[in-house]
């Protein structure tokens, strides 16, 4: 007879793994969630608190099919009773991580970590049963929940941790206990929750290194100006290092990263080996994400050919460079999302890549750019400061929305603005008025100040 799956979760091991005491009759779960609306018939309903408290939901968890609950008080259906819920999931997190053998990896950075993080699930995928964060479940609470949902069988896993305060990577790094870790990059993001600004976020970044298992691996990225405060943190904790970058004697090298027509070519060496591969990516800062995903993935026992098969299929992630063209009256314009999120660093790079691609007769290269969020008060100097690689790259025209990307709009000269509106939604309204045939657009901001909506906008004029 075939080897049955046991199920993710009994009852039984959840009382075990959180002390806590089973009511209403034995189950198992097959999955788990906090999300009532979410709840797929056989998983487990995690009762959170926060703006609202989960237990109120706990009748609609059972009513769409949850086999159990974990809760602080007894509940309409089976459960498991424990003082603090979000303890409780941490505690199945840890219960999950240690009854399997599997490799583990952690990445962090003020930019990329969750492409990177899906970049290095598709190499673990290839090499056996793999895990990993979905979405950006990167806090407090995704954290927990990725490594509870994490099966038995799993050989090799990836998480993605992030932060908006001090104080936040090093004890989620530490349920998740990486045999390596990384961090992406450091740059200007979350800056008004430190005191001193970027230095601040690199000594938060670096704390993922406090969580690594015994003789764990650090890689870092070698071509920013805080390595030195990542190297520190790595020592710190007897950690093993490996270094990315462009300059020779980095563990991985970029020599050469080459942009064509939907991806790339990258030229590099690896622990001194030659490596000429391609990407479906074509930004700039792929170069070296690519060399963070084959460290992480040579740590975590991936061979580099199985890794360089996995770059080369991983496509952009959804608002993180999706690339498509978009029928218009008279022809087309190339649309790439980068909506999902922004910063001085992340917006840099964009510009560049876009003012490497070529264009067409009559096409210019235009951005359309949101407010970048939690700069403190240095987001007017940042948004300003942005006119000065948009002109680098030598873009033709920049739409913008937002109060702070005011401060771009007027630091432009007038040849390149195009468009200012008070709202994301405001510019939204006119994308037709925000392109034309051959044009290629990027349109990037933070999340918050909703890009998606003028990158929805804009694909929907497709005819």
């Amino acid at each position: 007879m075939p080897d049955t799956i046991p199920p993710l979760w009994t009852a039984k091991d959840i009382a075990t793994a959180t002390g806590g005491k089973i009511e209403g009759g034995d189950f198992t779960a097959s999955g788990l969630t906090y999300n009532s609306r979410e709840i797929a018939p056989g998983e487990l309903f995690l009762a959170l608190k926060g703006a609202r408290d989960g237990h109120e939901f706990a009748d609609s968890a059972f009513a769409a099919g949850a086999t159990g609950a974990l809760v602080e008080h007894p509940v309409s259906g089976p459960c498991v009773i424990v003082p603090d819920t979000l303890k409780g999931l941490e505690a199945m997190g840890a219960f999950a991580r240690d009854r399997t053998p599997a490799k583990r990896g952690a990445v962090t950075g003020s930019v990329g970590k969750t492409s990177v993080t899906q970049a290095i699930k598709a190499g673990l995928d290839l090499a056996g049963p793999a895990h990993a964060s979905i979405k950006s479940y990167n806090n407090h609470i995704g954290v927990p929940l990725t490594l509870a949902r994490m099966p038995q069988a799993t050989q090799r896993a990836v998480f993605e941790i992030g932060m908006n305060a001090p104080g936040e990577i090093a004890p989620l790094s530490k349920q998740v206990q990486p045999h390596a870790a990384c961090v992406t990059t450091v740059g200007p993001v979350h800056i008004e929750a430190f005191a001193d600004g970027e230095a601040g976020v690199a000594r938060e970044k670096a704390s993922i290194f406090e969580g690594l298992a015994p003789g764990g691996l650090a890689v870092i990225n070698g071509d920013i100006r805080w390595v030195d405060t990542l190297k520190a943190a790595a020592l710190a904790v007897d950690a093993d290092i490996a270094t990315f970058g462009s300059a020779p004697g980095h563990d991985a090298r970029l020599i050469d990263f080459a942009p064509f027509e939907g991806g790339a070519r990258v030229t590099a060496e690896l622990r001194g080996r030659a490596l000429d591969f391609t990407l479906k990516q074509s930004g700039f800062h792929w170069g070296l994400n690519s060399l963070a995903v084959l460290l992480m993935l040579e740590a975590l026992d991936v061979s580099t050919d199985t890794a360089l098969q996995a770059l080369g299929e991983f496509q952009p992630l959804k608002g993180r460079g999706e690339t498509h063209a978009v029928a218009i009256p008279g022809g087309a314009f190339t649309l790439i999302d980068e909506s999902y999120n922004a910063n001085p660093l992340s917006m840099t790079a964009g510009f560049r890549s876009l003012g490497a691609k070529p264009i067409q007769p009559g096409g210019r290269r235009v951005v359309v750019l949101s407010d970048m969020l939690e700069l403190g008060d240095q987001s007017a100097a940042m948004h300003a400061g942005l006119a000065q690689p948009i002109a680098e790259a030598g873009l033709d025209i920049v739409h913008a929305a937002g109060p702070e990307m005011r401060h771009l709009y007027e630091a432009l000269p007038p040849a390149r603005r195009g468009v200012w509106a008070a709202t994301a939604a405001e510019l939204a309204a006119q994308a037709a008025d925000l392109v034309g045939v051959n044009d290629i657009v990027m349109v990037k901001g933070s999340n918050g100040s909703k890009a998606s909506l003028v990158a929805a906008a804009l694909a929907a004029l497709q005819r």
